[in-house]
């Protein structure tokens, strides 16, 4: 019979184990909190803006300053699209484990090769990233490197979690991989499909299924649609051959509504990134949720042209 001095014993002893420490995260957008909380789910996130929100702008408020302040680590796009508010809220942070060169500051965008890198910028041609195309969580070959590379960070930061970061790391990458698979399959449905844009926010995801862009709203990267370019995407022959016009949620679908009035083709708000409820709660969920929307979107347009 076990004594209970001696079961009292084994408890204190357990109790008095050292806990692992959660870490505490600064995600920039929900994308990469959602990444960081598959790798470590007992994290503190913070996040700086959500699926309703242009991440090129946002205030930095005394609260984000507070959460970078007390930060492990800052996961972010990089690549330009946050050089409208992230320098100023490092700086005003203090926070001397998140700066620039530091293990404290990750960069999504620096993982991977980015599409359309441009040698030469200035202000003539909108608001154009020279590093490439930063909104990358949306291409479905990227996101195992981030997520990789992101991995190595956390173990890096947090060595007594290593092993946990890198077991859950591979489970995401085994569901990851079978999402890829049927996403594969429904873009053979997608071949030949073409669709207009308000901003280069899916394309990543749009090329690796095979869906040309047709027209976008905006005259240049960055600006608004103005009238006398949405009359002159008006006369594009290439409107005959669009299944519709895709706009995320933050953006004014206004445009695009007023091009869909006189042309009849459909409108899809759709989200651009992971909100905390809805259909769309995780990167997989995500991408799922674009690639059949864009189905929905080919069959529909297929059925009235066969008509």
């Amino acid at each position: 019979m076990v004594s209970k001095r001696f079961v009292l014993t084994l408890t204190l002893g357990l109790t008095s184990l050292p806990a692992q420490a959660s870490l505490s995260i600064f995600a920039c957008e929900p994308e990469w909190a959602s990444l960081t909380e598959v790798l470590m789910p007992d994290a503190d996130i913070t996040v700086a803006t959500s699926a309703f929100q242009d991440p090129h702008y946002i205030e930095a408020r005394p609260s984000l300053i507070a959460a970078m302040r007390t930060a492990d680590l800052a996961v972010c796009t990089g690549a330009s699209l946050e050089s409208g508010w992230l320098p100023s809220l490092i700086r005003q942070a203090s926070n001397r484990d998140i700066q620039e060169g530091k293990p404290g500051l990750f960069y999504a965008a620096e993982q991977v090769p980015l599409y359309q890198p441009h040698d030469h910028v200035d202000r003539s041609m909108g608001d154009v990233h020279p590093e490439g195309n930063p909104h990358v969580h949306l291409d479905p070959d990227a996101l195992p490197k981030i997520a990789t590379a992101l991995a190595d960070r956390l173990a890096t930061i947090a060595p007594d979690q290593a092993v946990d970061v890198r077991r859950r790391l591979l489970q995401w990458q085994v569901r990851w991989n079978l999402s890829k698979g049927e996403w594969r399959e429904k873009a053979r449905d997608l071949e030949g499909m073409t669709v207009g844009v308000q901003h280069s926010n899916f394309d990543y995801l749009l090329r690796w299924l095979g869906v040309d862009v047709a027209f976008d709203l905006e005259p240049k990267p960055g600006l608004p649609p103005s009238a006398s370019h949405l009359n002159t995407v008006l006369q594009d022959p290439a409107l005959a051959t669009a299944s519709g016009i895709i706009v995320a949620q933050y953006q004014d679908s206004r445009p695009a509504d007023w091009l869909a009035q006189r042309t009849g083709l459909p409108v899809r708000v759709l989200p651009g990134t992971v909100t905390e409820d809805g259909p769309v709660i995780s990167l997989e969920h995500l991408l799922s949720y674009l690639v059949e929307e864009l189905h929905q979107l080919a069959n529909a347009t297929a059925a009235v042209r066969d008509d």
